[in-house]
């Protein structure tokens, strides 16, 4: 079973005529971000190389939520393109433009055309955490055991 909440999104004018974000089948957890950029001049990330790719639109999130913004894994197998702070989370006060910031982990250079998919927004619950100061913390099976102690 799935679930919708409704967002607010105001297109900017670069982002004129590009498609909304949207899920591709009617189980798909993402919805697909577009670039923004210029029709006619792709941007072109060299290999090593980041860029900040505008979406074209601002968005209000309802309250208790929050967007991450996550790879396409089309890209990053074909093309070692990634989101390179990933997930990137926006924040429900946030009402700047969407970006993505892209980075090329590929041998070859990569051109971001007008409306490409770029990469995908889950939107998802928050829940703001109360932190509390103890002594001693309960113990567990794994204890202070992390970064491989589990095994490869």
């Amino acid at each position: 079973m799935t679930s919708s909440v409704s967002i607010s999104l105001q297109w900017l004018a670069h982002g004129a005529g590009l498609p909304l974000p949207h899920v591709q089948t009617a189980l798909s957890a993402g919805a697909d971000l577009c670039a923004a950029v210029p029709e006619g001049e792709p941007l072109v990330l060299a290999p090593g190389a980041r860029a900040l790719v505008p979406c074209g639109f601002a968005m209000a999130l309802p309250p208790g939520y929050e967007a991450q913004v996550r790879p396409r894994s089309g890209l990053a197998a074909k093309h070692g393109i990634t989101v390179l702070n990933a997930p990137g989370t926006i924040d429900a006060d946030y009402r700047g433009e969407v970006k993505v910031i892209l980075v090329n982990l590929g041998t070859e250079p990569f051109a971001i055309a007008r409306g490409e998919r770029v990469a995908q927004m889950i939107v998802a619950p928050v829940v703001q955490p109360v932190f509390a100061v103890v002594e001693t913390l309960d113990e567990t099976e794994r204890g202070t055991g992390g970064f491989g102690s589990t095994g490869r």
